[in-house]
């Protein structure tokens, strides 16, 4: 899948997380995070982030996570609309992402 724009997903509430995804010019994926539990979690999230990002072919992209305190499905959930909306993509291939939870 190719970021074609900007796309946001989620919001600033309690246990949510707020992810934003931009195409930038190298192939890397870039996680800015923003998390009162960083110290405790911020691996783990970010790992989630570029887990459902390569699970979804994403590649050249930087991640903005503001977290408050989601949980992995949550994470998974957001960056996944995030992305498909960052490639004009409107169908889900619902059984491909059911796989990655196996």
């Amino acid at each position: 899948m190719k970021v074609l724009q900007n796309a946001v997903s989620g919001t600033m509430e309690s246990s949510d997380i707020q992810i934003t995804i931009q195409p930038v010019d190298t192939t890397e994926i870039q996680i800015d995070l923003d998390s009162s539990v960083e110290k405790q979690f911020g691996r783990k999230i970010r790992q989630v982030i570029t887990d459902t990002l390569e699970n979804l072919a994403i590649q050249g992209v930087k991640v903005t996570a503001v977290d408050k305190g989601a949980l992995d499905c949550t994470i998974q959930a957001r960056t996944i609309t995030a992305a498909h909306r960052a490639a004009k993509q409107e169908q889900y291939d619902w059984k491909e992402i059911d796989s990655w939870n196996v």
